[in-house]
C-alpha cells in the first residue's frame, strides 16, 4: 500500500511517530483526549472537517494536503534529499581529511551560507550531504560549526525541527571551548527548540549564553534555569559603554538576545521580551562598521523586526502592523538577506491573519514569494498560512496563484 492509499488516520499516526510524539502528547497539543487520537488513527473516528485536518497538520508540522494524501505540485514542496542529510548526520566513520583540505572546505561552507541566505534551499539540500561528510572528515571546529548551523537552519525551515536540533547539538559539541563558536551554536539550538514549541527550553539556553558573551567578566554570574527571564535581565548591565573594543562576539550576543526575546514572547513573558529587545537594541547601536563574520545579519533593523514579531505573538497585532509598515520602508530592510526577509514576511502574514485582515496577509505572502520564493513554496508553515488565506471567498488577489504553486488546489 502506498502512502497515497493509506487512510488519513494512518497518515496521522505515521507523522506523529516521525515527530517523536506519543498519542498523549498529540492529544494535549490538540486539547483533545488520548482516546480521540487513538480512534482517529484507527479509523474509528472520521476526520470530515478541513479545519480539523488543518489543526492536526499544524501540530504535526506538515502540509494539510499531506494528511489528505494529495500529491504536491512539482513546482513546490520540500526538496528531495532530506533523507540524504539524515544519513550524513548518522555517519560516524568518515575518514580524516588531510590538513590542507581546510581552506577548500572553508570556501565550500561560505558557498553554502550564500545559498542559504539567498533561499536556494533545493540547491542546498543537494550540497549538504557531501559537505557534511567533508567537514566531519576535517575535524576542524572552524568549518564544522558553521556547516552544522546551516544544516540545522535549513532542516528547521523544512519542518524537520527534531533533526535540526540534532545538527545544532553537533555544532555545540564541535565548538568545544571556543566561546563565540559555542554562542553561534546556541543560536541554532534556540531556533530548533522554538520550532518545536519548546520556548521555555529555548529561553533557558539562549539567555545565559547571551549573558556570558555580552557582559564584562566582572559581571558574569551563574544563573539557575528556574529564574525568570526578567530576573536574569535585571542582573545584567544595560549600558554597553566601557566594554572595550573587542566586539567580535557582539553580533552573536545580540542575536542571542533577539532569539531569547522571541522565546520569552512564546512563553507569555511579554515584559521580558520587550526588555530583551531593548537590550539588543543597545548592542546593535554599538556595532558601527561591524563585519558580520558569523552570518547573523544582526543590527538595528533586525531588532526592529523582532519587535514586530514579539508584538504579534503578544497579541498586539495593531502595534505589530504599525511597526512593520515603518520598518520595511528603511534602506536597511532591503540590505537584509532574501532568506531573512522572506521568513519575516511569513510571520507578518500570520499577524495580519490574527487581525482578520486577509488582504494584508495576502500582500505579505506575495511579497515573500517575490523576495524568496523557496520560503513560500518549500516551508510547511507558509503553506498552512496560504491555506488559511485561500479559504476566503473570493480569495485575495495573488493567493489563488500561490495556492496552486504550493499544491493546495482541491
Amino acid at each position: 500500500m502506498t502512502s497515497d492509499d493509506l487512510p488519513i488516520g494512518r497518515r496521522v499516526a505515521r507523522w506523529r511517530v516521525r515527530r517523536s510524539m506519543t498519542q498523549q502528547m498529540l492529544a494535549d497539543r490538540l486539547r483533545r483526549s488520548k482516546s480521540w487520537v487513538d480512534k482517529v488513527e484507527r479509523g474509528v473516528r472520521s476526520l470530515d472537517r478541513y479545519s480539523m485536518i488543518q489543526e492536526l497538520a499544524h501540530v504535526l508540522r506538515v502540509d494539510p494536503e499531506v494528511l489528505l494524501g494529495q500529491q504536491p505540485s512539482t513546482s513546490a514542496g520540500t526538496p528531495d534529499g532530506v533523507d540524504d542529510i539524515r544519513a550524513a548526520l548518522a555517519r560516524y566513520d568518515v575518514p580524516q581529511a588531510p590538513p590542507q583540505a581546510t581552506d577548500e572546505l572553508r570556501r565550500q561552507v561560505g558557498y553554502a551560507w550564500l545559498s542559504y541566505q539567498h533561499a536556494h534551499y533545493g540547491q542546498l539540500v543537494r550540497v549538504l550531504p557531501g559537505l557534511l561528510d567533508a567537514v566531519q572528515g576535517a575535524r576542524s571546529a572552524e568549518v564544522l560549526v558553521p556547516a552544522y548551523r546551516i544544516t540545522s537552519s535549513l532542516l528547521v525551515k523544512l519542518g524537520e525541527a527534531d533533526l535540526g536540533w540534532l545538527a545544532a547539538d553537533r555544532a555545540m559539541a564541535a565548538a568545544g571551548d571556543d566561546p563565540i563558536l559555542g554562542a553561534t551554536a546556541t543560536v541554532s539550538i534556540g531556533q530548533a527548540l522554538r520550532a518545536q514549541n519548546r520556548d521555555h527550553l529555548a529561553l533557558a539556553a539562549l539567555l545565559p549564553a547571551a549573558n556570558r558573551i555580552l557582559p564584562p567578566p566582572s559581571h558574569a554570574v551563574d544563573h539557575e534555569v528556574s529564574e525568570t527571564a526578567g530576573d536574569q535581565i535585571a542582573r545584567q548591565p544595560h549600558d554597553h559603554r566601557g566594554w572595550g573594543e573587542d566586539r567580535r562576539g557582539w553580533a552573536v550576543g545580540g542575536t542571542l538576545l533577539v532569539q531569547a526575546a522571541l522565546a520569552a514572547a512564546g512563553c507569555g513573558e511579554g515584559r521580558s521580551a520587550e526588555e530583551l529587545t531593548d537590550r539588543a537594541a543597545g548592542v546593535a547601536t554599538n556595532l558601527r562598521g561591524y563585519d558580520d563574520t558569523h552570518r547573523t545579519s544582526f543590527g538595528p533593523i533586525v531588532v526592529e523586526l523582532a519587535r514586530v514579531v514579539v508584538a504579534a505573538v503578544r497579541g498586539d497585532t495593531a502595534e505589530a502592523v504599525r511597526r512593520h509598515v515603518t520598518s520595511v520602508r528603511r534602506e536597511a530592510w532591503r540590505r537584509l538577506p532574501a532568506e531573512y526577509r522572506g521568513a519575516y514576511l511569513i510571520d507578518v502574514a500570520q499577524a495580519y491573519l490574527q487581525m482578520g485582515d486577509l488582504r494584508g496577509a495576502a500582500r505579505a505572502l506575495v511579497d515573500a514569494d517575490s523576495v524568496a520564493p523557496a520560503e513560500v513554496r518549500c516551508r510547511p508553515l507558509a503553506r498552512t498560512v496560504i491555506a488559511d488565506v485561500a479559504r476566503a471567498q473570493p480569495a485575495p488577489a495573488g493567493v489563488a496563484r500561490l495556492a496552486t504553486l504550493v499544491g493546495l488546489t482541491r
